[in-house]
């Protein structure tokens, strides 16, 4: 890979660099003051490293959790986890990548200008690795490498404009207004999840929220998430330590006591959170106004789909609650794989935190508590049995010990993936160009409707 590609794709895949650029070019679109330019842009920065910082403080406080886990409970599969599978392809499938990953992005905004999909996916991490996913199974059919790219940025293009779109109508209802989307690989796991909660209330004209729970007077603190997270994560981290043993926590706490290592780790993970909750307040404060100038004059009623903790601050009580639900749900499949004679897949407690918190917050918004625990219990099923089926078409290409984890991953790589052994690459391209024509007819239709509404 050429060294100003190298650096093209490294800004277009860190969300602090790419948004930051966004609200800046919004700013500047609505001729706004340099400084007011400057003062936006920065604030953005700033806001995606704090939400970056505090995830990296949730996802080393979860990994000691999943090796105590493994250990204590004797499991042995495959940890499905995108950062490691992406390294891994992107030594041989790099430039590949990166090309796709461009032309995606500019897919992306056509077809949001051109349809009644306007969601500007703004995740440059998940672009990345999505991007990662199709430059493999581009590569593994008859394809030259012009059309492979080609094919490649426009499923990657289509994908990111329509699975913010599935997961919309459930957006809406947590944000209560219509001015962001969602921008994560898991959308498709967050819709099921909000279809669940509404299955869930449909006999229940009195939903209860998770932010509604009400606690005992002596008990109030609780009602502090920051509180509540601690305790029950300290629950948590000190049973799985007593499983695993004093002598292999202590070993892996470098010699501090299990228990006060456990300790440890939960006040990590509730301080992670309550350093994400501070940096979406942050971002959401400058992205929106900034995307106004981007709406008016590049994409009209464009929205912004920014990543999967930008929805947290809106229900911190479903967050938790949908993590450990999820979490389960990946238990409860691992049992089912073992008595199936499966692959096992071993819940990977970083993606059932981040996909099964927002899908809590979305199961919440339409069900309730029950639809919060209901809908990321379904969710962590999903991202725990789409990677089996997900694993022969990374494997058919030399990847057999890991694999991709969340609901848009599997949707995107068992409908391309099994189309493309089956049609090979002209049957990969007859699907792309079917789904891009049905997007174009439901926006005439949509067209059609509204004219005839106003007449």
């Amino acid at each position: 890979m050429s060294g100003f590609l190298k650096v093209i794709i490294d800004v277009a895949s860190t969300p602090a660099i790419l948004v930051a650029l966004i609200a800046v070019l919004g700013l500047a679109l609505q001729k706004k003051h340099f400084s007011d330019i400057i003062r936006g842009g920065i604030k953005t920065f700033v806001g995606f490293l704090v939400v970056t910082a505090g995830a990296g403080v949730i996802q080393t406080s979860l990994e000691p959790f999943g090796k105590m886990f493994q250990h204590a409970f004797h499991v042995t599969g495959v940890v499905p986890n995108n950062e490691a599978i992406v390294a891994v392809a992107l030594t041989t499938f790099g430039t590949k990548t990166a090309l796709i990953m461009l032309l995606g992005m500019a897919f992306n905004i056509l077809i949001a200008r051109i349809t009644r999909y306007k969601y500007i996916y703004l995740t440059g991490h998940a672009t990345l690795y999505m991007a990662c996913m199709l430059a493999v199974i581009v590569t593994s059919i008859d394809m030259n490498d012009v059309l492979a790219i080609i094919a490649g940025g426009l499923a990657l293009g289509l994908a990111n404009t329509i699975f913010p779109a599935i997961a919309q109508p459930f957006t809406r209802k947590i944000t209560q207004n219509d001015n962001i989307a969602l921008g994560h690989t898991g959308d498709f796991g967050y819709a099921v999840s909000g279809l669940v909660g509404q299955l869930t209330s449909r006999r229940n004209k009195n939903i209860k929220s998770t932010e509604d729970i009400n606690f005992p007077k002596g008990l109030a603190f609780l009602r502090d998430s920051t509180v509540s997270i601690t305790i029950t994560m300290g629950v948590f981290y000190i049973l799985v330590a007593l499983f695993a043993g004093q002598s292999y926590v202590t070993k892996l706490g470098g010699g501090t006591n299990y228990i006060v290592y456990a300790l440890q780790q939960a006040g990590s993970f509730a301080a992670g959170v309550f350093v994400i909750l501070a940096g979406v307040r942050l971002i959401l404060a400058e992205i929106v106004p900034a995307f106004k100038g981007i709406s008016e004059r590049l994409v009209p009623n464009s929205k912004p789909a920014l990543d999967c903790p930008i929805v947290f601050p809106y229900a911190p009580n479903a967050v938790l609650i949908g993590f450990l639900s999820s979490f389960v749900g990946g238990i409860v499949s691992l049992g089912l794989m073992i008595l199936m004679g499966t692959t096992v897949v071993i819940p990977g407690v970083v993606p059932h935190f981040f996909c099964g918190a927002t899908a809590g917050v979305y199961g919440n918004a339409s069900g309730g508590v029950k639809g919060a625990v209901l809908g990321s219990f379904t969710q962590g099923i999903l991202i725990s049995f789409m990677p089996i089926f997900l694993l022969p078409i990374m494997s058919g290409i030399g990847f057999s010990g890991s694999t991709f984890s969340d609901t848009d991953y599997g949707v995107t790589g068992i409908l391309l993936g099994n189309v493309s052994k089956v049609a090979g690459s002209w049957g990969f391209i007859a699907t792309l160009i079917l789904i891009l024509a049905i997007m174009l007819l439901l926006t005439w239709k949509g067209k059609k409707s509204k004219i005839a509404s106003e007449k």
